[in-house]
């Protein structure tokens, strides 16, 4: 289904970062691009709000969702896990919520893109919240790209990508962490937002693609 005037997408998690990346390239399209996250005031790990977002939205087209959370890293014996659960509330039950409020929404011909995370698939000690929250969200699209068809549903896997989740670093120690990682992977580069963003497009626009995890995150899990 191509872009008209009448199109409007939804991304969550579009004020900063991939998110911001993907309303962009939206943006240079027909139709309308309706933003939303926390610092506007969707907090999506709360299902009320998320339910009165979508009933003011009314009909629409493709839902984006983009918002992550902070998940505490470590071995699972020495985990917070209130914190685990915060982190699981915000990006795999967030999503859920998104989805659930939006899918009798949607118009025919749509979409649902949402976003795991490479560690999903990639057994790294010490990651386990990441882990277990991504893999739970890619098993989660396939069930509902059978569920919700005819209307498509895939994720999108980023690796590393500079985006502000590294602002808080002191400059030189972000930018030595961000060249290991460009000179560890095997595409030579870490990825930027708008990479990540060609992604979530390649997502809307394949009317083939449903059920699918579209890796961009530069080789790392063949590294």
């Amino acid at each position: 289904m191509g872009f008209e005037k009448t199109t409007k997408t939804i991304v969550i998690g579009g004020t900063s970062g991939i998110g911001r990346a993907v309303a962009e390239l939206l943006s240079a399209r027909p139709g309308e691009v309706v933003v939303a996250s926390r610092s506007n005031g969707l907090d999506i790990s709360d299902e009320d709000q998320v339910n009165e977002f979508f009933k003011r939205q009314g009909l629409f087209d493709h839902l984006v969702v983009t918002a992550g959370s902070r998940a505490p890293s470590g071995k699972l014996v020495g985990l917070n896990l209130n914190s685990a659960r915060s982190a699981f509330d915000t990006k795999f039950w967030g999503s859920v919520n998104a989805v659930h409020a939006a899918a009798s929404n949607i118009r025919p011909g749509g979409t649902i893109t949402l976003t795991s995370g490479f560690l999903a698939r990639r057994t790294v000690p010490g990651t386990f919240v990441k882990t277990a929250m991504n893999a739970a969200l890619e098993a989660t699209a396939k069930i509902l790209a059978r569920e919700l068809a005819p209307l498509r549903v895939n994720v999108v896997s980023p690796g590393l990508t500079e985006t502000e989740a590294y602002s808080g670093m002191e400059a030189t120690a972000r930018s030595q962490m961000l060249q290991n990682a460009a000179a560890s992977l095997p595409a030579g580069r870490v990825a930027q937002p708008h990479d990540l963003a060609a992604g979530y497009l390649f997502a809307i626009d394949t009317p083939s693609v449903t059920g699918a995890v579209i890796d961009i995150e530069g080789g790392a899990l063949v590294a």
